[in-house]
């Protein structure tokens, strides 16, 4: 029964300490890419306003297929649409309305 115990103690061990270390890198990480950036947050925010004519709500900066992006949720009227602007030139990579984050109570 003992060395039944110690596997999975050593087993639970192993995978908190990797656990902790795949946590500690990518919260580095995604904070400190912004130094990377060609254009700041603010200018993704207005390129992303500006294409869509609305208000934005949120903003982040994301790493995505390869590649380094800006993702901006603007509102318009009723409507919610999710902005994605290139972080090396500000150009607009795509915009999607995102019917789930509509309100739906009338």
């Amino acid at each position: 029964m003992k060395p039944t115990l110690y596997v999975a103690a050593v087993a639970v061990l192993s995978a908190t300490a990797v656990g902790g270390v795949y946590a500690a890198k990518s919260t580095d990480n995604d904070a400190l890419a912004i130094n990377d950036a060609q254009i700041s947050l603010t200018q993704a925010v207005i390129a992303a306003e500006q294409h869509v004519g609305g208000r934005a709500s949120r903003a982040e900066y994301e790493h995505h297929k390869g590649q380094w992006l800006f993702d901006v949720e603007v509102v318009k009227g009723r409507q919610v649409i999710d902005v994605t602007v290139n972080a090396n030139n500000g150009t607009i990579i795509a915009a999607v309305e995102d019917p789930a984050d509509r309100d739906h109570d009338r």
